[in-house]
């Protein structure tokens, strides 16, 4: 059953009024793979390119962009986030991670902070690169885990 839509097939925000608040967090992982020229350009310290710092960067973008999910995100409740942290870093040579992690007391998850997030600091790091390639590549973004509500997510790579 989907929550979203009521029995006569019509968009609703599901109702989370009875819920207990509770703990709740999420993380979501977006991978974005940049170019070789690219890659070397970070693997040799240089973090910034003429738009400024990437990481840096991505960082404000995705704390941004998790604050204000219930805007972009249709029928999204507004949720008042208590923390967002937002890490990124090297697994390889030129495949950067991107790891949101967003933390309340609410009646709902915060899943979509987190994915919104990942995302957004994921399209922050291919606007920050793209003068120098356009072959790059944000592979997937996904949900690592969740803590809080019905049922807990285990970490996990799909």
């Amino acid at each position: 059953m989907l929550t979203h839509v009521s029995d006569d097939g019509m968009p609703r925000m599901v109702d989370v009024g009875e819920k207990q608040v509770t703990a709740r967090s999420a993380t979501a992982r977006s991978y974005v793979l940049l170019p070789e020229a690219a890659g070397a350009l970070f693997r040799d310290g240089e973090l910034r390119t003429k738009k400024g710092p990437v990481f840096q960067t991505a960082i404000i973008a995705g704390t941004m962009a998790a604050k204000r999910t219930s805007e972009l995100i249709p029928l999204c409740h507004p949720i008042p986030i208590e923390s967002c942290t937002i890490a990124v870093s090297f697994e390889e040579a030129r495949r950067v991670v991107i790891d949101c992690t967003v933390a309340c007391h609410h009646r709902t998850g915060v899943e979509m902070e987190a994915l919104t997030g990942a995302s957004v600091a994921a399209l922050t790091v291919y606007d920050m690169c793209k003068s120098l390639s356009h072959d790059i590549v944000i592979e997937k973004t996904y949900l690592v885990s969740k803590r809080g509500g019905k049922s807990d997510i285990k970490p996990i790579e799909p």
